[in-house]
């Protein structure tokens, strides 16, 4: 259970980093996203992004769902952290 705990919550910081590299790369519009290696990482972030910009519109030309979607992944890993045990 432990080993499982610890691989969930590695895989959520891991995430979390890709998400993050994400948002700040749409500051460079020269980016083209169909070109390896940003085809990947938007292949792997779009589809839990798209569930949070389903309801969280863009404010004033802002995509939030960004920031909401790190913020639920940080809440995630946070209860993940204290159901390990710690020695």
């Amino acid at each position: 259970m432990d080993v499982l705990l610890n691989t969930l919550i590695s895989f959520v910081s891991i995430y979390s980093a890709l998400l993050i590299i994400r948002v700040l790369l749409t500051w460079f519009p020269q980016i083209n996203w169909y070109a390896q290696p940003f085809q990947a990482l938007r292949e792997i972030s779009d589809p839990y992004l798209d569930l949070f910009r389903s309801f969280i519109p863009p404010m004033g030309g802002w995509d939030l769902s960004p920031m909401v979607a790190i913020f639920t992944l940080q809440l995630i890993s946070g209860t993940l952290g204290s159901l390990a045990p710690t020695f």
